[in-house]
């Protein structure tokens, strides 16, 4: 009895001791695990409770329904990662979506808007990662900035929505193409390919280095000769192209552009890349991490739709839940820096 327990408790302790091991050295993960235990016990609590909720028709409209706010969530990673916030992106994908419309109305072919959108969306962010980084402006003000020129003009475009009637544009939101009872539409594909080319751009380039460099230490970033003012610009350039792709996704799926669009949409975006397990303070991050946060944030709101009950709800839940995830990061910085 004794000689067979002794090898059970060494295995034990030996797992324990791998495990111990690699939460020391992937503690900043422990957020993203989180919000996937999150979402896990999401689909399985609300299939319990309704009874179909874990349907392809449900699980593909997750994704149709929040392309959008994917889109900006990886872009506002970048710009987390370094260690910014951009509270202009709602505002510049309204004025993209709104822009889109009005050209399309005025007899511009899709070919020549979709550019603009992207291009318009990429001015913004280059004009807050420009006062961010030369005119030293705290990234708050220089994106507040953003917002309100954005969103002003939206409303010099038109005050009213205008209907879009373009095939090309219609297509991206109206299209789907089906695998049984599973679907996925042009904006999920749009969605799936930005963060699969945001993941491989963080993960494998020099960039992606760099960026996340930045966000761990701008000094240190300086002395080690990497381009600190390139980087942090880029990566607000890439959220404002972000952006503007979701403001194409947007104006696709609803049919219109609206310069009301996206307000508050930015504080939805930051929500999700937090709940994912980014770091407020930059440097630690995953964008397949703020595709869990997004899945979280449309489950709740699809759990909330089924129950009948105000959408306020989602804004609640996703409250708390933002203010544990920040604790929690809280809790892996101060452990992070005893171990320094």
């Amino acid at each position: 009895m004794t000689t067979t327990a002794q090898p059970q408790t060494g295995r034990a302790e030996g797992l324990a001791s791998r495990y111990s091991t690699f939460m020391s050295r992937h503690a900043s993960l422990m957020p993203t695990f989180a919000a996937l235990a999150i979402l896990i016990l999401l689909f399985v609590g609300a299939q319990i409770y309704f009874g179909n909720f874990i349907t392809p028709r449900n699980l593909s409209a997750l994704l149709l329904d929040n392309s959008y706010l994917l889109i900006l969530a990886v872009g506002m990673t970048f710009v987390i990662l370094t260690g910014g916030i951009d509270l202009s992106v709602g505002s510049v994908m309204a004025f993209t979506g709104i822009l889109c419309a009005r050209l399309l109305s005025e007899g511009f072919p899709a070919i020549v808007t979709i550019p603009v959108m992207i291009i318009g969306g990429g001015a913004v962010g280059l004009m807050v990662g420009v006062l961010v980084q030369y005119f030293e402006v705290q990234p708050f003000i220089a994106s507040l900035a953003g917002l309100f020129l954005a969103r002003g003009l939206a409303f010099v475009v038109s005050l009213e929505s205008i209907k879009v009637e373009d095939p090309i544009v219609l297509w991206f939101g109206s299209t789907r193409f089906r695998l049984g009872e599973w679907y996925i539409s042009p904006t999920g594909i749009l969605a799936l390919l930005v963060v699969a080319i945001a993941a491989i751009v963080l993960q494998w380039t020099r960039f992606g280095r760099t960026i996340y460099a930045v966000g761990g230490s701008e000094q240190s970033a300086r002395l080690m000769g990497l381009h600190v003012a390139r980087t942090k610009i880029i990566a607000y350039v890439i959220s404002g192209v972000c952006a503007g792709l979701a403001g194409l996704a947007l104006t696709a799926y609803s049919g219109a552009g609206y310069p009301l669009y996206g307000v508050g949409t930015e504080l939805d975006a930051i929500a999700a890349v937090v709940i994912g397990g980014t770091l407020l303070t930059g440097g630690r991050g995953y964008v397949l991490g703020s595709l869990v946060g997004v899945l979280v944030y449309g489950a709740i709101q699809t759990v909330i739709s089924f129950m009948g009950a105000e959408q306020s709800w989602t804004r609640i839940i996703i409250g708390i839940l933002l203010l544990v995830f920040i604790v929690v990061q809280r809790v892996i910085v101060a452990r992070s820096d005893r171990r320094r």
